[in-house]
């Protein structure tokens, strides 16, 4: 082992803020040797979200396996390791508790260096892995739109380790309220990709309304979320049998909502149903659009990275890229959702700066950057 990393440098990532354990071996913070996923989300699905409970005790049983599994397929065994870096927020407590513990095992065991790393800061780095040097070309600073689950941040990247909060969602994330909207419209979990199947090849006739909040960068998907269930339960689509008044938990209802009379023609749900997530798509991802454009030209941006599970969403890819004025770099959809190659690519540039972190190190549900 060479310090401080003359050589190639090896960094084995660890990533379980949620729902998904990862594992990954990353060389050079571009480099992928292994990028190993275990999801969870067909157990989650019959919940119609994330248990944070059962999250955590999967993520026990499956941790090992899958580091097991990224360093075979990297080739590399753990004594070939310069340094082990995991996800320490932000996400659910019991979850990261689960990798951090982990990561913290194998790098006392090996005495390697250890790496806490912002799971946000992650989901920029996932650029790193799939374009030639970003800070290069098109070059620093780089606005980026992190949309997830959890998240729909703009931030300004100035340099490496530095960061600049633009705007935030004020209320819901994208990914949380197509979550809700999939749920809505009886489409399943999880939610982004279940619009987008639906929304495919239709366009709407009626469009759901945009919350541009002037003057601000921030975001709030509340409104286009809470009209869309008004519209479902004046049409008849929502409730649905069985599912009782407590089904929209979460989402804004009034007392009288849910009696519409049921769609009678032959097909007419499917199609109403489709139209209206694709309504619901081209509200989010155009207001997403245009805050990161308007970030971009006003802190002078010399580029766009998108990041985050929201990325992967066929639409907002081409209407960012064909809208934007200035590059706009994408990791593939594989590297959009939550992984662990992502956290070793980050590390590995924090790793030269000398940073690390102590065996004390814990998890922090709500962090931020920027």
């Amino acid at each position: 082992m060479v310090y401080p990393w003359e050589a190639p440098m090896n960094i084995l990532g660890i990533e379980t803020s949620c729902d998904e354990t990862a594992a990954s071996v990353v060389r050079d913070g571009r480099v992928l040797l292994s990028n190993v996923v275990a999801s969870q989300v067909e157990m989650h699905a019959r919940y119609g979200g994330v248990v944070p409970e059962v999250a955590s005790r999967q993520h026990v049983l499956t941790m090992t396996p899958v580091v097991d599994q990224a360093l075979e397929e990297a080739g590399l065994g753990l004594e070939e390791l310069d340094g082990i870096a995991v996800t320490m927020g932000p996400g659910l407590a019991g979850a990261l508790l689960v990798g951090v513990n982990m990561a913290k095992a194998l790098g006392f065991a090996r005495g390697l260096p250890f790496l806490g790393v912002n799971h946000l800061e992650g989901h920029i780095y996932a650029t790193w892995l799939s374009h030639e040097s970003p800070e290069e070309s098109p070059g620093l600073p780089l606005l980026c739109l992190v949309a997830s689950g959890g998240h729909t941040d703009l931030i300004l990247m100035e340099e490496h380790g530095r960061y600049r909060l633009l705007g935030r969602t004020r209320d819901d994330a994208a990914g949380e309220a197509f979550d809700k909207a999939a749920r809505v419209l009886g489409l399943g979990y999880p939610g982004g990709p279940a619009i987008q199947r639906a929304a495919t090849g239709v366009k709407p006739k009626e469009p759901l309304p945009r919350a541009w909040m002037r003057d601000t960068l921030d975001f709030s998907f509340s409104g286009v979320k809470t009209a869309l269930l008004r519209r479902a339960q004046d049409y008849g689509i929502y409730p649905r049998a069985g599912e009782g008044r407590g089904a929209g938990k979460g989402l804004e209802r009034e007392k009288g909502d849910g009696d519409g009379e049921p769609i009678k023609r032959a097909g007419g749900r499917e199609r109403w149903v489709r139209e209206t997530a694709a309504a619901f798509q081209e509200s989010l991802v155009e207001v997403m659009v245009v805050k990161a454009l308007t970030a971009a030209e006003q802190t002078g941006a010399r580029g766009i990275i998108l990041g985050g599970g929201v990325a992967a969403n066929s639409l907002l890819r081409e209407k960012i890229v064909a809208d934007s004025p200035l590059p706009v770099l994408i990791p593939p959809t594989s590297l959009c959702t939550d992984n662990a190659a992502m956290i070793a690519a980050c590390a590995h540039f924090r790793f030269l700066k000398g940073e690390r972190h102590g065996w004390d190190m814990d998890v922090y549900p709500s962090l931020q950057l920027g």
